[in-house]
């Protein structure tokens, strides 16, 4: 992979460039930013720069290094992301990417714009939570004790280290500290915060930001052969996440399903229907753990535009057809009385769901409390 399978993200190109041309390239990095803004993708390639590199001046075959490289089944390159544990596994036996490095390989061949919920169904696990273990960290120490293949980097790709437990960061984190020779870590983060700080401060940080509108655009053009409008239109909704851009391709995309359930629950809400609250979340607790978050990452954004859909500003709204339709005679029950109440029931719902609490009671409570909450006008 090289940076030119990379969209946009042009500064953050040049910056990783710059520092292996001044030779001041830190042994810890971490690329931070919002989802869908290609911090993988990136990392993969600044990844693959890096082997190529190395590799030309130690002599080694580029006809050969740049074979591995395009399958990414280059030796010193090594990818750690979360897992899950299935029903297959001993009671024992602590997952590792390994288990899923087939499926990690074929998403990533496929694209590296790889999100959450599209990892958790390749590894068939949508009701559990993925973590990273502390197996993971054991392998990972005995995969770069060993020496280099080709002579150069070896090359750490950590995918979302926000998610590995205490026991695995804490390995980490001495790791980091004394690192083997010429080793590079690239970690791909989303929630900085959840990490130790005992990490954070050990690596450089790099914040990625949204892909540039015009980026998306241009991409869908060249990529999806799709007209200008369209992609206009599409780049304007995804707002810099090219995952999200992709799934407005997609006639399945789940957007339609969480629309119908943010309606649902709306005009129950409205009606004061009580009764049928029941049925709604147990539709809700039926979806996994992962999922449910997305539909609250989703109800969030409903919120926040069905508020700025009363400015009538074109400017400050990014919804599909079908949103703006619904926002049409719904957005006025969202204003400045109880917007922010109603994104502290979902947060708070969000803490729930991810500390697996009990899903029908989460879901039917936040019903009941929207009633109260669209009546305040």
């Amino acid at each position: 992979m090289t940076f030119d399978e990379v969209i946009g993200q042009e500064d953050v190109k040049e910056r990783l460039m710059q520092m292996v041309s001044e030779s001041r390239l830190p042994h810890a990095i971490m690329l931070c930013g919002p989802a869908g803004s290609g911090k993988l993708a990136i990392a993969t390639a600044f990844a693959c720069h890096l082997l190529r590199t190395s590799a030309s001046a130690n002599g080694q075959s580029s006809a050969g290094t740049e074979a591995m490289l395009r399958k990414l089944e280059h030796p010193d390159l090594h990818f750690t992301y979360p897992t899950i544990k299935l029903p297959s596994m001993g009671a024992d036996h602590k997952p590792v990417s390994d288990d899923f490095a087939a499926e990690w390989y074929d998403l990533l061949r496929e694209s590296p714009y790889i999100s959450m919920d599209v990892w958790m169904q390749a590894m068939g696990g949508e009701n559990q939570q993925a973590i990273i273990t502390a197996g993971e960290s054991d392998n990972l120490v005995h995969k770069l004790s060993l020496k280099s293949s080709q002579g150069g980097y070896k090359v750490s790709v950590v995918w979302l280290p926000e998610r590995m437990n205490t026991e695995c960061a804490n390995k980490l984190l001495k790791l980091i500290e004394e690192p083997p020779q010429q080793t590079v870590f690239l970690m791909v983060c989303e929630e900085p915060d959840k990490l130790l700080e005992t990490i954070r401060s050990r690596v450089q940080r790099i914040d990625v930001k949204k892909i540039d509108n015009e980026a998306v655009c241009q991409a869908l053009i060249k990529c999806r052969g799709i007209s200008d409008d369209a992609a206009r239109r599409i780049s304007r909704i995804a707002n810099g996440n090219w995952r999200k851009a992709v799934e407005e391709l997609q006639a399945d995309s789940e957007s339609s399903e969480f629309l119908e359930m943010f309606i649902s629950l709306m005009r129950l809400a409205y009606q004061r229907k009580i009764k049928d609250f029941r049925k709604w979340s147990e539709q809700m607790a039926g979806m996994g753990r992962e999922k449910q978050k997305r539909w609250l990452n989703y109800f969030l954004r409903m919120i926040r535009e069905n508020f700025m859909y009363n400015f009538h500003d074109e400017n400050l709204v990014y919804m599909t057809q079908k949103e703006e339709d619904f926002a049409r005679n719904f957005a006025r029950f969202v204003n400045e009385k109880n917007i922010l109440p109603i994104n502290s029931l979902a947060n708070l719902a969000m803490r729930d769901i991810g500390q697996n609490a009990n899903a029908k009671i989460v879901f039917y409570d936040f019903a009941l409390q929207m009633i109260v909450l669209l009546l305040q006008e």
